[in-house]
């Protein structure tokens, strides 16, 4: 019996080295693991350089060029601040969204860790998720928003951009006051109306569409007489804007009162016709849309009679902003005021003749 309960009371202990043998093992291979995963993330949020892709509709466009500046500089202010290496690789998708698509795999495979895009077919928006998806790249949409349900596809897309309607509003309103202050100086002939022609931007374009529409439904909220003379498709080109505007001149010549354009490039073709034609600075007023550098010169030199102005800085700056917290796996709403946790709309702001030679001069 004695000899029985040695061997039990030996066992027993036996058994218990065995339990605190697995315990320690156990808690070893716990701390290890946490001790691995802390390190993990401490590499990951260490990283010394970040890899965005840029892709431009159109790199000739002057709006789209000046944002592209500005994704520069905040670029190289990045790496000034933080010591982060900052690879931009920017392409111009030339007009074709068969060529931004070979553009996206082509950034994804060169492993970039976030994408701006500026689509050039918004309704084609489905095909570049579905490659960012299935890479795990996020996407910086930019000035062509895609529709809604493509943007709800998955969490890591977002778009920039300046809301088009209140850019529309911010145009009729400007023209709606100075037909109050003196109706002469756009009813130029007096006849109790204004007659206009509209330059109108690529027919796919949300944007194009919502600044035609709003644009002259505040104009007419406004009180203001119009008679639409013609209109066309200038597809945001000043070229292409100009041509309209020198035949249009040519068959309604001395009926056109007034020039809406979508942007300010196809409103700076309008008043190249008009020298061409030898029509005097606003005796034909033309007001434009984005306030680009040329546009504001424009106004300086009294040729423009207004724009509606986005500020790019901040457009740049929310771009940027978004693809660098994506390349380090950060969640960009801590620096980026975002809509639905999805979108920035950039300020924007009238400016008229008197206040660009007001800015100019400080």
């Amino acid at each position: 019996m004695r000899e029985n309960g040695k061997m039990k009371g030996a066992y027993a202990v036996k058994r218990n080295w065995i339990y605190l043998l697995a315990v320690c093992l156990g808690a070893g291979i716990l701390i290890g693991f946490w001790q691995y995963r802390e390190h993990e993330g401490q590499r990951q949020t260490k990283k010394n350089s970040i890899r965005i892709g840029v892709l431009l509709y159109r790199g000739d466009d002057t709006f789209i060029g000046t944002l592209r500046t500005g994704l520069e500089d905040k670029a190289k202010e990045y790496e000034q601040k933080t010591g982060i290496k900052v690879k931009l690789d920017i392409l111009d998708s030339k007009g074709s969204q068969n060529t931004q698509n070979s553009q996206v795999e082509r950034l994804i495979s060169l492993g970039c860790d976030a994408l701006c895009i500026n689509s050039v077919d918004r309704s084609s928006a489905s095909i570049i998720i579905d490659k960012a998806m299935d890479a795990g790249t996020p996407v910086v949409f930019f000035n062509r928003e895609p529709v809604e349900e493509d943007m709800n596809r998955w969490e890591k897309l977002y778009y920039v951009g300046a809301d088009a309607k209140e850019s529309a509003v911010l145009q009729g309103a400007v023209l709606v006051d100075a037909y109050r202050k003196d109706s002469r100086t756009l009813d130029a002939n007096g006849n109790g109306l204004v007659s206009y022609v509209l330059l109108e931007g690529e027919t796919s374009h949300q944007d194009s569409l919502i600044r035609t529409e709003w644009s002259i439904q505040t104009l007419k909220d406004g009180g203001v007489p119009l008679e639409k003379i013609t209109g066309g498709i200038a597809n945001w080109d000043r070229s292409q804007a100009s041509a309209l505007m020198e035949q249009w001149l040519k068959e309604y010549p001395g009926q056109i009162e007034l020039v809406v354009s979508n942007n300010d490039d196809m409103a700076l073709g309008a008043i190249d016709a008009m020298n061409r034609a030898g029509i005097g600075a606003n005796s034909i007023k033309v007001v434009g849309i984005d306030g680009t550098p040329v546009g504001i010169k424009a106004l300086e030199e009294g040729t423009l009679f207004a724009t509606v102005e986005s500020d790019k800085e901040s457009y740049a700056q929310a771009i940027f902003d978004i693809a660098w917290n994506l390349s380090l796996g950060q969640d960009p709403k801590s620096v980026v005021p975002l809509v639905n946790g999805k979108y920035y709309w950039c300020p924007q702001k009238v400016l008229t003749q008197e206040e660009a030679k007001m800015l100019k001069n400080k």
